[in-house]
């Protein structure tokens, strides 16, 4: 009986840009499906730019059917203002993966960067350059939010720490 393929949705949360990564493993390999960013307008509502990522990552669950994602949790912020729209982001995005009946994991991004790269001190160019050799990609995925969606999605095939 051949093994279920496992499709895992990476997401990088943001209320400007919210990366995107979606990947499977296949006959030994690892695959990019797709990949990007969903964008909001600095110049709307907070509440309409939240709407708006709930509203386009539904679509891209609809679309794409991952079986599991996995949200990257915000660790550490030197700008309050900034940590304030993330989590109002996250937010949103952990409430569409469960009204989608999505399972999903959240790590950390030392966690994504000890497991991509083995070093979880990495710098982001170590890491964009770890999922693009892990994933067999000739460049580095675009926006970097896409790269860094990319490695918290292939990060699921790592054992998550205990909590």
């Amino acid at each position: 009986m051949k093994k279920p393929v496992r499709k895992i949705l990476g997401l990088d949360p943001g209320t400007a840009t919210t990366g995107f990564g979606i990947i499977c493993h296949e006959n030994g390999r690892f695959k990019a499906i797709g990949w990007g960013s969903i964008q909001t307008d600095k110049n709307e509502h907070s509440a309409d730019r939240l709407v708006k990522i709930h509203c386009e990552l539904s679509k891209l669950i609809q679309k794409q059917a991952p079986t599991e994602g996995v949200v990257e949790k915000l660790f550490f912020a030197t700008n309050l203002k900034t940590a304030m729209a993330v989590s109002e982001a996250r937010g949103v995005i952990l409430f569409t993966l469960a009204n989608l009946h999505l399972p999903y994991r959240e790590i950390t991004p030392m966690e994504v960067k000890q497991k991509i790269t083995g070093n979880g001190k990495a710098d982001k160019k170590m890491v964009q350059e770890a999922v693009a050799k892990i994933l067999g990609l000739s460049e580095i995925p675009k926006p970097d939010d896409a790269a860094d969606a990319l490695a918290i999605a292939l990060s699921a095939f790592y054992p998550f720490k205990k909590d």
